[in-house]
């Protein structure tokens, strides 16, 4: 299996400047080669291969001196990007999906750039990049497995990170037949079928007066001036500081869960069309229902864990005792059933639902 490491390296203010400079070559490139594609299509109904992109770099480095202070792996990973890009473009085109076509990026939006082989290595907590020097790292916990590709990131705020994508085996935890079944929400972030509730922190919602503080403050600034910028990092910071809240919260449950649980049933939950809901699209996102299903499932396929997501249709509405159906408004937060005399949290009652069918699409009988 792939899986990524990522630390926070500190440059120096030569080195910033030096990395900062290979991000707007790269820019410049990427641009270059969406224009050569763009521009070969509507002419001449051409379209342009990767090896084609790779060939033309020493060509463009004649024209534009500056590109030859990156390493040239870093440049052929800008042609690779594109075509990527291209290829998620055509795929969503035959599958009927919104086409989405690659886009131009303008100044300060790109923010990373690989080395696909060499060019860097690692020695301890320094970081060794080719024509950037030696970095120092945090190396806040070991790297596991064989070190294949080195990406340097700078954050909105200006961090910088490098993600290390390594070749690694999982090690499968122990054995263990015990079920449990997720059942999302706002009212609790989720609830388990044991009755067990995690709260929602609702880390936005906390942060909504201090981030509205700094975007008036910014919206006040006059365009182009130092006094923007710096007002721009300040909503930039706290943006990340949500973020950063949202992925520990979703790392530490998802974690203790497959810890716990051998067969882990969730939600087949669609969350953009959620979000068409105005209502509740603002709670929806600060809920991170989908981040929370991701981690799930990769950390249940690294754990040896059966991790699998059901219809959630009338998983509300349904009796987990007797089955019977009837109508839940939002507003009732207990299902009592007529047939069996169950009462129990709505949520709780789902909870047990999703298990159920969670074990009946493994083929266990519940």
């Amino acid at each position: 299996m792939r899986k990524t490491f990522k630390y926070r390296i500190y440059p120096t203010k030569k080195q910033d400047r030096i990395m900062s400079q290979w991000l707007e070559e790269c820019r410049w490139l990427f641009n270059h080669f969406l224009a050569e594609r763009k521009n070969a299509w509507e002419q001449e109904q051409k379209s342009l291969s990767l090896y084609e992109q790779h060939a033309s770099l020493p060509a463009l480095k004649e024209q534009r001196p500056s590109l030859a202070s990156v390493h040239s792996q870093v440049l052929q990973n800008v042609a690779v990007r594109i075509d990527l890009a291209f290829k998620a473009f055509f795929r969503r085109v035959k599958a009927g999906e919104k086409p989405g076509y690659p886009r131009f990026r303008g100044k300060g939006r790109y923010d990373s750039f690989t080395f696909p082989q060499s060019g860097f290595s690692l020695d301890g907590n320094i970081l060794r990049l080719s024509k950037i020097g030696n970095v120092k790292v945090v190396l806040h916990r070991p790297v596991e497995g064989n070190i294949k590709t080195c990406t340097i990131k700078r954050s909105s705020t200006g961090k910088w990170y490098v993600m290390f994508s390594c070749e690694w085996e999982p090690t499968p935890l122990p054995e263990n037949n015990e079920a449990v079944g997720i059942d999302v929400g706002l009212h609790s972030f989720a609830t388990l079928s044991t009755g067990e509730h995690i709260e929602n922190p609702r880390f936005f919602r906390q942060e909504e007066k201090a981030l509205a503080k700094a975007q008036r403050k910014l919206s006040k600034a006059e365009k182009g001036t130092l006094e923007r910028k710096k007002r721009r990092k300040v909503v930039a910071r706290i943006h990340e500081r949500i973020a950063w809240k949202r992925q520990d919260f979703i790392h530490q449950h998802s974690r203790r869960i497959i810890n716990r649980f051998g067969i882990i049933a969730v939600e087949d939950i669609h969350v953009n069309r959620m979000l068409h809901n105005h209502c509740l699209a603002k709670s929806i996102s600060d809920a991170a229902w989908s981040g929370f299903f991701q981690l799930l499932s990769y950390k249940a396929a690294w754990a040896g864990r059966e991790f699998v997501a059901v219809n959630p249709a009338y998983t509300s509405q349904t009796c987990s005792s007797c089955g019977h159906r009837q109508k839940m408004p939002l507003s009732e937060r207990v299902f009592k059933c007529p047939c069996c005399g169950l009462e129990l949290d709505r949520d709780h009652n789902a909870a047990v639902n999703i298990l159920g069918l969670g074990l009946q699409s493994l083929g266990i009988n519940p």
